[in-house]
């Protein structure tokens, strides 16, 4: 009997600990449960991302102006190098850089004292085998009466007129290297092939320069041109006369432009083509200043977005939509960019027209973001 009641006094004690157990444990998770939704719920608010209507664009069906972007040097269509065509001490050379000068103005001389010397030297070289010459015709008329007459022998007026032909030709070289000299004391002044201004003074007075060496550059800038290296794929949708809108280093104002040749061959170590384009003459620009711009290759209508929303940070591109007031990431295939309400866009396929998506200002956000408009639109 006292086994009896020890066994039940312990069974109740042990069912009265069990019950506590059990009592604590619900309530332990009773106040996780509340503190997960509670942290869930701030979560919640504090993801909420407020949107002003410039965060937000739509997908468009668009005439999207087709471009592609140039860019490269200003070039003068007419340039040139005067250069030394004889060697010698520089004399006389007043222009420097910035000059205007007309074409065949003079520019500079070369010290012409040794090449005026080797003239008179070739020149009496010619006059004395001018003398020969006369020479040999008067042995030849006297030997052509003695023939006639019997004195001498057909034989002696075929030497005659031998001796005639040779005076000649020794004659006539040496007048060719006199005119030799001639034309070195000609090049010896240097005189400007084009009109323009000088650009570059590569020699000084009283220098010594050798043949061929640059002594000023001239450039017209009345004719400019922008030389621009398009990939191959791209080359093939450029034509004469497309034109592009160019923004020049140094300058606000959008200066005009047209192709007007492209470069028959690709550049051999690039693969690129030249494409030249170009400039309004009525813009003061320089030689030498960058530009870039886009050039207009055509138009379509076609589904389009600003630029700035297609997104790059995953394998493939992507739009951040607004769909039931959440950010969905949904991946698009590009096409070709252009312009479009005034703006740079870009052909995309994949999604449909009119849907909300995100502007690049926005940034990246997960998706499920919960969104909000700031003027109370959802």
């Amino acid at each position: 009997m006292k086994l009896s009641l020890k066994w039940v006094a312990a069974t109740a004690i042990g069912i009265v600990l069990l019950g506590g157990g059990v009592y604590r444990a619900l309530a332990s998770r009773e106040t996780a449960n509340q503190a997960l939704q509670s942290q869930q719920a701030l979560q919640k608010a504090q993801a909420t991302v407020m949107l002003s209507d410039t965060d937000v664009s739509k997908v468009q069906l668009l005439p999207l102006v087709q471009t592609l972007p140039v860019s490269g040097p200003i070039k003068a269509v007419n340039s040139a190098f005067v250069k030394a065509r004889v060697s010698g001490e520089l004399q006389d050379l007043a222009v420097r850089e910035g000059d205007s000068v007309k074409a065949g103005q003079f520019i500079a001389r070369v010290d012409v004292t040794e090449y005026q010397a080797r003239l008179r030297q070739a020149q009496l070289q010619a006059d004395a085998a001018k003398a020969q010459v006369d020479i040999a015709k008067r042995a030849l008329d006297n030997n052509k009466a003695l023939v006639d007459q019997g004195f001498i022998s057909k034989t002696a007026l075929d030497s005659s007129l031998s001796t005639l032909a040779a005076n000649v030709a020794t004659f006539q070289a040496a007048q060719a290297g006199a005119d030799v000299a001639r034309k070195a004391v000609d090049d010896a002044v240097l005189q400007a092939p084009i009109g323009g201004q000088i650009a570059q003074r590569l020699a000084q007075p009283g220098e010594r320069v050798a043949v061929d060496a640059k002594v000023v550059e001239i450039v017209d800038l009345s004719r400019l041109e922008l030389e621009a290296s398009l990939s191959a794929a791209d080359s093939l949708r450029v034509k004469i006369g497309q034109v592009a809108t160019l923004l020049v280093e140094g300058s606000v104002a959008p200066v005009s432009s047209k192709v007007v040749r492209i470069n028959p061959s690709a550049t051999a170590a690039s693969r690129a083509v030249l494409v030249y384009l170009s400039l309004d003459s009525g813009s003061n620009l320089r030689q030498g200043l960058f530009a870039r711009g886009t050039l207009a290759t055509g138009s379509s209508q076609t589904l389009a977005v600003p630029l700035d929303c297609v997104r790059s940070d995953k394998p493939k591109p992507y739009l951040q939509i607004m769909r039931g007031g959440v950010v969905v990431h949904q991946t698009i295939e590009t096409g070709v960019q252009g312009t479009a309400l005034g703006q740079d866009m870009i052909e995309v396929r994949g999604v449909a027209a009119e849907t909300e998506i995100l502007r690049g200002n926005v940034g990246g956000l997960r998706e499920g973001t919960l969104l909000a408009r700031s003027a109370g639109k959802t």
